[in-house]
């Protein structure tokens, strides 16, 4: 018989089962900006997010970027106008430095369950690091599109009384997110506090 994880303590070492399903398919470490002045990860294990979550925003925002150079397209062809390729311009501009950057970017996301808290953190140059306090949360939410779906992964919400410390994680493999899910209700439900 083997001994199930104990999920009053999601920082303790026999939480290996949900660790193995958390790092599947994501990447090795958590991108950290240069500056001395960062916002340091401090101690403990990190997960990161999968790494289809780049492939799906690589397709959704390309097919953005096709369906706004179609509707360049279509009004130059209707009016004759310069101006439809200037906006498409400004958008191409925007769209494809989004595509530059997003491989970095994910690569900064990440979350860690310590005893009292989960503590999730993102960006390079704009860097957010909130921590979520077991007991206040009130509602662990997951949601995928169709393109999420067709590639297995999801994103996970939490919502609590303070609307400025919600936190959304997106990317988490399919499985990763309903163990997270898991873990979270049952150590909320052990932790709660009084609002």
């Amino acid at each position: 018989m083997t001994n199930s994880p104990d999920p009053t303590s999601p920082a303790s070492d026999s939480h290996t089962t949900t660790d193995a399903a958390a790092d599947a398919g994501t990447y090795d470490r958590i991108l950290e900006p240069r500056s001395a002045n960062r916002l340091p990860l401090g101690d403990g294990v990190w997960h990161q997010i999968s790494r289809k979550y780049v492939t799906v925003q690589l397709i959704s925002t390309g097919a953005l970027l096709a369906l706004v150079l179609a509707a360049a397209l279509v009004l130059w062809l209707v009016t004759g106008l310069w101006w439809p390729w200037a906006a498409a311009g400004v958008f191409v501009v925007i769209l494809g430095w989004t595509l530059v950057i997003l491989p970095r970017q994910a690569r900064a996301y990440g979350y860690q369950l310590r005893t009292d808290d989960l503590v999730f953190r993102r960006g390079i140059l704009w860097q957010r690091m909130v921590a979520v306090p077991y007991g206040r949360m009130q509602l662990v939410d997951i949601t995928h599109g169709p393109l999420d779906r067709g590639f297995g992964i999801a994103q996970l919400k939490l919502v609590t009384a303070a609307a400025t410390t919600g936190v959304t994680i997106p990317g988490l493999g399919q499985e990763a997110a309903e163990r997270l899910r898991d873990t979270l209700i049952a150590v909320a439900e052990t932790r709660r506090t009084g609002l």
